[in-house]
């Protein structure tokens, strides 16, 4: 009977300890759910999928809620090389033209790299977005650097496009025509140039452009007049002037490139067509609207966000281009 009672008190241990053993395991799960819920305060950062080609840039929704910090410069972030007012020659210009040029960290000429060219705004040039610690080039660094986008060549042009030393005397009317005559001047006298002096990889699935208001317009345009050579186009709040609408009827912003947007081909078709435009912007909201409109009438995909809170300024292309960085190639 005492040995009954004691093999008895021995099992009645034993489970006391496994109960005890489970209640902590439970309470340990417990807290770390607790403790993974209340960190993300904020929606993370997804990697990109570089997975071949089954990445698809429209099953992913943009954000226009990225922070500070991925604008500005880390510790211990190699942001590439910055090469300043690289000058070719433009036969379209009958000029010397400038461009600055962004090789990504770990740039190798023995490799290759696809690349995106970037026009400025009105009244800008080469430096307005791709310069010495510019948002853009910070940007970039810590998204390379963060996985977050691709190794590419990165090319900060300047839209004007006629004889330099008149620049300075050209009246808005003037600026915008001249401007017109970059759509030619990228794909004749610029892409062959970079093509030559970098270790670029050749062909639309390799080459993006994207710009914001004026070069917004003049990105839709360039992409769409050399679908065979631009496989992504990005345009932020672009302006009119790109196929008639009805929007600054009668001015010169208003004076088309088309008649209509260029039907693209099952072969030309872009990968990726992205245009946002923010609801506090003072010019552009209904001619962004429209191109998306008419795109979607002729069966042409695009992206087209319409964006609350955002105007017409750098605090909207961080956030654009930090979309379409993290979309293409």
């Amino acid at each position: 009977m005492k040995k009954l009672t004691m093999t008895a008190a021995a099992l009645l241990l034993v489970c006391m300890m496994l109960m005890t053993a489970c209640s902590n395991q439970n309470k340990t799960a417990n807290e770390t759910e607790n403790t993974s819920a209340s960190s993300e305060t904020t929606a993370p950062m997804a990697t990109r999928d570089t997975a071949g080609q089954s990445y698809d840039p429209y099953a992913e929704e943009n954000r226009y809620d990225i922070p500070d910090s991925m604008f500005e410069k880390r510790d211990g972030v190699d942001y590439g090389t910055l090469q300043k007012d690289v000058t070719y020659y433009s036969t379209v210009a009958g000029d010397n033209k400038q461009v600055n040029v962004l090789l990504p960290a770990g740039y190798d000429e023995s490799k290759s790299y696809p690349v995106t060219y970037v026009y400025h705004g009105f009244g800008g040039d080469h430096n307005a977005h791709l310069d010495t610690d510019s948002y853009l080039m910070l940007l970039y660094g810590n998204m390379l650097h963060d996985g977050l986008t691709v190794p590419q060549i990165l090319v900060g042009m300047d839209m004007y496009t006629d004889k330099l030393a008149d620049k300075e005397s050209k009246s808005e009317e003037e600026l915008r025509f001249i401007y017109d005559k970059a759509i030619e001047e990228t794909a004749v006298d610029l892409m062959p140039f970079i093509e030559k002096t970098y270790a670029v990889k050749t062909g639309r699935e390799n080459t993006a452009i994207a710009g914001m208001s004026e070069g917004g317009a003049k990105s839709l345009c360039t992409g769409f007049q050399w679908l065979d050579k631009f496989g992504y186009i990005g345009a932020f709040a672009p302006d009119t002037g790109v196929i008639p609408t009805e929007y600054y009827k009668g001015t010169f912003w208003n004076t088309p490139v088309f008649e209509k947007f260029p039907q693209p081909t099952a072969e030309n078709m872009p990968y990726y067509l992205y245009m946002t435009v923010g609801s506090e912007d003072p010019w552009n909201i209904d001619c962004t609207l429209y191109y998306r409109d008419q795109l979607n009438d002729m069966g042409v995909k695009s992206q087209t966000d319409y964006v609350d809170g955002f105007g017409h300024d750098e605090a909207f292309w961080r956030q654009c281009f930090y979309n379409f960085l993290h979309k293409i190639f």
